[in-house]
């Protein structure tokens, strides 16, 4: 009996060795797991962490990153002027023409979206209210970027404007406005201009402040005829005009036709005197 047992006993130890043994290993393979969904759960923590801690830096920094126009485009790096696509709306591009730096000693900031600009009379602007509604011409020289555009720009964030005047003998001058906006179509895309800085032009302005955009088909003026009609323009007139920058390109001085020219009247005192070049163009303020 003793020869039998003794077989027995050895493979009953080592069964309980072996089953110590699995115990053990199921033991570190569970603990291997914990520390493995630990450092798992970790890693997601730091990774939530500094995409909130990424996140909070673009909230915290200027509104002007919060769109799309040039002011955008210069803080992203870009400081070379020239064509790029902007988003007023969201969604769609549009091509605009960025001065990521001004020729006046007003801002050392750039990214200046340009919505405006005259310099050799090649594109006509005597056009109707669909047209300026829309935006037309070549972003590469004479433009206009349109109303909507303007209004979807200006409608939920702050903007100064800046118009830029050149005359025929090369003389240089601008306006400077802190505030600028344009409402919305129900409204007759109203102008909004404020906060006027000399910087030789005089304010020309002044007197469209809080009008109403009116094109030779869309009479919305407080004169008893069409001022678009009578001045070969389009603009926010009041009752006309001290300033034209949409009117007929006259080569200079052109006293022809009474004040149809693209002309800014408080700086020449003259509504005979048409600007070489003239451009408007918006910048957003942080």
């Amino acid at each position: 009996m003793d020869c039998y047992r003794l077989p027995f006993k050895n493979k009953k130890k080592n069964n309980n060795k072996n089953i110590v043994e699995n115990q053990q290993f199921g033991a570190n393979a569970l603990q291997a797991k914990q520390i493995q969904l630990v450092t798992s759960g970790l890693t997601c923590i730091l990774f939530m962490m500094v995409f909130l801690a990424a996140l909070l830096q673009v909230v915290l920094m200027s509104e002007c990153q919060d769109g799309n126009d040039c002011s955008d485009i210069y803080n992203s790096g870009e400081t070379v002027s020239g064509i790029y696509s902007i988003y007023p709306a969201g969604d769609v591009p549009v091509s605009v023409y960025c001065q990521m730096i001004s020729d006046g000693k007003d801002e050392d900031k750039g990214g200046w979206t340009v919505i405006q600009r005259r310099m050799d009379g090649s594109v006509n602007f005597y056009r109707p209210w669909d047209q300026y509604k829309r935006g037309f011409g070549n972003v590469e020289g004479e433009y206009w970027l349109g109303l909507e555009n303007m209004y979807q720009l200006t409608n939920s964030r702050k903007y100064m404007l800046r118009v830029d005047l050149e005359d025929f003998d090369g003389n240089k001058v601008f306006a400077l406005y802190s505030s600028f906006s344009v409402g919305p179509e129900a409204d007759g895309y109203r102008l909004h201009v404020s906060g006027f800085k000399n910087g030789g032009a005089g304010d020309s302005l002044a007197n469209h402040n809080d009008q109403k955009f009116t094109t030779l088909d869309k009479d919305q003026d407080l004169y008893d005829q069409n001022c678009a009609r009578l001045y070969l323009g389009a603009f926010w007139y009041k009752k006309c005009h001290h300033a034209n920058p949409n009117g007929v390109y006259l080569w200079g001085d052109d006293p022809t036709i009474f004040a149809i020219g693209n002309v800014w009247y408080t700086w020449k005192n003259n509504f005979a005197v048409g600007m070489k070049s003239i451009s408007m163009k918006i910048r957003c303020v942080s």
